[in-house]
């Protein structure tokens, strides 16, 4: 008997503990101390003022630059059709499940990346600490991309977009425009020297004035430097205030890309040609699931659209409330992230086989992803249209909300996790904004490296 009652003082205890430990009692914040919170030393842990503000937060940090110019080239590159075996594997497999589990371990725990683990288990809070350091290096050069963007769409307030001619300062003599391309007597009479396009050349000589190797870092571009800062004040004034701001911010800057992405879909599947661009981005080959590297893209992709193992998922769901139903919002949103991919390969590839037609090559020789599709192929396209400047518009319009959704989601998610480590210090005053405005101004002075000359070839080789 006695041991009988033993065992049950023990579980009772346990229970005790977990019920302390875990579940954060109302109005209060669990990664503070119980003596601080008892003597209002630690403001209460903010929440989503709704559930569409955590919604649209979430779609707005996974549905990203990797849905538009990754996944379609990734699928088109790794066999069509056939890519989407490997992706669903992925997704059902480990996409969905892991977001599911950091958005339910953040709600659970009301903690961010680092200390939601030190709830659960604390020998795992090296997992958080990993993570940040992982969201950190990206918060300094995805946000490089947002600096391009800015430059191309300030460019277009022009008379003439500036890359449609080869008549610019920065243009060399084997710059060639397409109506030369376009008269196969010339072509075929030019077709010895090494030409470019007016476009390349924007975009390598004018844009980032690249070195002649990585060695060579050269001048910063201060063009590209003033843009850079020009973002980050963006992106501080996203998430100064926390999630009362951040929830606010993303009913524009989530939702607008969808109606820039439709109008842009809608553009390019009535362009001729855009049939056989779609067939091109569709088409199965099956033989290509026998190469490993295909399997690879796929977890990759998966892993990083949805933007898992950062900690941001985490952090967001901390600022739930604790009976919310997350995981009715994780299946939509898991869904509106892998069908934005999806339909963004019509929008491209429509526009891709619209241009291929428009020079008489192939879409082999026009489809490229990255920078590559961003910033040559889809503007080199754009001047082939009616009203080209009113499209480059909308298209970097829609590049720069879709990159600075996920840049300042994920700063939120890195900024939450440590500031859950010092609660009772950052959360006083203004202590948090003026954290933010330090780690947003140290990160744009390492992100300086990265608009300089030899910038682009530490981000992407070529």
């Amino acid at each position: 008997m006695k041991e009988l009652m033993a065992q049950k003082e023990k579980l009772q205890c346990l229970k005790d503990f977990h019920k302390d430990t875990l579940k954060p009692s109302p109005g209060k914040s669990p990664g503070t101390r119980p003596e601080d919170e008892a003597e209002g030393k630690v403001p209460q842990r903010e929440k989503w003022s709704s559930k569409l503000d955590f919604v649209l937060s979430v779609a707005g940090g996974f549905v990203g630059l990797g849905n538009v110019w990754r996944f379609p080239y990734l699928c088109y590159k790794n066999g069509g059709g056939a890519f989407l075996i490997p992706y669903f594997i992925f997704l059902f497999g480990g996409g969905l499940p892991v977001f599911f589990l950091e958005v339910a371990l953040g709600q659970y725990t009301s903690e961010g990346g680092i200390t939601c683990w030190a709830k659960i288990c604390p020998i795992f809070t090296g997992i958080g600490y990993a993570s940040i350091v992982i969201v950190s290096l990206l918060n300094i050069y995805y946000i490089v991309i947002l600096a391009w963007g800015l430059y191309y769409l300030l460019q277009c307030f022009q008379p003439e977009l500036p890359w449609a001619k080869c008549k610019q300062p920065w243009n060399t003599e084997n710059c060639v425009e397409d109506t030369v391309r376009k008269n196969k007597t010339l072509w075929l009479a030019a077709n010895m020297t090494n030409l470019t396009s007016p476009v390349t050349e924007f975009w390598e000589r004018n844009v980032l004035s690249i070195s002649s190797g990585i060695e060579d870092i050269g001048t910063l571009k201060w063009d590209l430097a003033l843009c850079l800062l020009a973002v980050w004040v963006v992106c501080f004034f996203c998430i100064w205030k926390g999630v009362k701001s951040t929830g606010k911010v993303v009913y524009f800057t989530a939702t607008f890309p969808f109606v820039m992405l439709i109008v842009l879909l809608v553009r390019g599947v009535t362009l001729p040609g855009a049939s056989e661009g779609i067939k091109f981005y569709l088409y199965p080959d099956l033989s290509r699931l026998q190469d490993p590297e295909v399997w690879i893209d796929a977890g990759t992709q998966i892993f990083f659209s949805y933007a898992i193992c950062l900690g941001a998922m985490t952090s967001l769901g901390s600022y739930n409330k604790y009976k919310y139903n997350c995981y009715r919002d994780c299946l939509l949103l898991g869904g509106l992230n892998s069908g934005t991919s999806f339909v963004s390969g019509f929008a491209i590839f429509s526009v891709l086989g619209f241009m291929a037609q428009e020079q008489g090559v192939d879409i082999a020789d026009v489809a490229e992803s990255g920078p590559g599709l961003a910033f040559i192929a889809y503007p080199k396209a754009v001047t082939m249209m009616p009203m080209p400047t009113l499209w480059a518009i909308l298209f970097f319009i829609m590049l720069l909300l879709l990159g600075l959704d996920s840049q300042f989601v994920e700063v939120e998610g890195q900024i939450t996790s440590i500031v859950d480590l010092y609660p009772s210090f950052l959360r006083k005053g203004y202590r948090r904004e003026i954290f933010i405005a330090m780690l947003c101004f140290t990160s744009y002075l390492l992100g300086l490296a990265m608009v300089t000359k030899g910038g682009i070839l530490g981000l992407w080789s070529r």
